[in-house]
């Protein structure tokens, strides 16, 4: 459905129950489509901590600084 952006603001109640319902409506201006409105994505679900525990190793260096030749790659001077 598209719908000019005045008739949108008058109706906005209306669409936006529409598009809790799955329907996209098209706001357009003069014609030329300017927004989509759709429905929200669903519920996130929670985050469990813990899942990959005894599955990942990280090294006692990880947070020790990079080498030399390294940092210079980063820097875009790969001498």
């Amino acid at each position: 459905m598209q719908l000019n952006l005045y008739e949108a603001k008058t109706r906005l109640s209306e669409l936006v129950e529409a598009a809790s319902e799955g329907e996209t409506i098209l706001i357009a201006k003069a014609g030329r489509p300017l927004a989509k409105l759709g429905p929200a994505s669903g519920p996130r679900k929670p985050v469990r901590f813990g899942l990959m525990k005894g599955r990942i190793r990280i090294g006692s260096d990880f947070d020790a600084p990079l080498p030399v030749s390294v940092l210079r790659e980063f820097e875009g001077d790969a001498k």
